[in-house]
């Protein structure tokens, strides 16, 4: 009786997959690639599993240390798991996102992503100097300050640190947890007009790698953004913290005529 594959492996048998041995390109790369546009594009979803390094070495003619370098490869990418007893799984693919005015909360619902947030605090404070700059306030000004951990399907996604002028909106915990900010922002009759916005890199704290579920020292993507409404004021200040291994952003470069 010829051997039937192991639940959830079914997809990863229905995929074409090949390598071309003349091509300078490594074959791990080759296979690794192939299987995380698989991944991207939703037909290994999450929870699949991908089968033994025998069993796709043996389909593809390569040896086990060629796919088994490839599974390593996208491990570190955090798409694939080795879960002790159960095999390697697909994670979630990386989420990219575009450089444009919307928000995590709306980007992964587009995405069919099943966004979650957990509100870390609510608060009024102080404006420091560069929160009052970039809000356009007087240094000491009360700010509104609100601090966030999203989630896509259960997982951790990025940790946000919002500051608003006092009064701005009305909201409370529930409604934070419940939906995104900008909608938030938009049903309370403010119109997001423009943003400014730097994205950067740094090693996690030991605090912050808790909350999203990476070790401590671990890389993270930082961005900073002012949001301006249609008046040109400054309505909101995001200081948000992305997990490298879960996400990226987008860039669409022009070439000035």
């Amino acid at each position: 009786m010829p051997k039937q594959p192991r639940p959830g492996t079914d997809a990863v048998l229905s995929l074409q997959l090949s390598v071309d041995r003349t091509s300078p390109v490594p074959l791990y790369f080759q296979l690794s690639q192939q299987l995380e546009r698989a991944i991207e594009q939703g037909v290994l979803t999450p929870g699949t599993l991908l089968g033994n390094e025998i069993e796709l070495a043996g389909r593809l003619g390569l040896s086990r240390p060629t796919v088994r370098q490839a599974i390593h490869a996208l491990v570190d990418k955090g798409l694939l798991v080795r879960r002790r007893g159960v095999g390697t799984q697909v994670v979630h693919s990386q989420v990219r996102r575009p450089l444009e005015l919307s928000s995590l909360y709306d980007d992964l619902e587009a995405a069919g992503r099943h966004p979650a947030t957990t509100v870390l605090r609510m608060s009024t404070e102080a404006a420091a100097p560069a929160v009052a700059d970039a809000l356009g306030l007087g240094e000491g000004t009360e700010v509104q300050r609100i601090e966030r951990v999203r989630y896509a399907h259960g997982e951790p996604m990025a940790l946000l640190t919002n500051h608003l002028p006092v009064g701005l909106v009305t909201c409370g915990t529930p409604e934070l947890e419940a939906t995104g900010l900008y909608r938030v922002m938009r049903a309370a009759g403010i119109t997001l007009h423009s943003a400014r916005q730097s994205v950067g890199a740094r090693a996690a704290t030991a605090t912050e790698a808790e909350l999203l579920a990476e070790r401590p020292g671990g890389p993270v993507l930082t961005m900073a953004r002012t949001t301006f409404d249609d008046t040109g004021r400054a309505v909101e200040l995001g200081s948000h913290l992305y997990r490298a291994s879960r996400y990226t952003f987008e860039f669409q470069l022009l070439v000035r005529p």
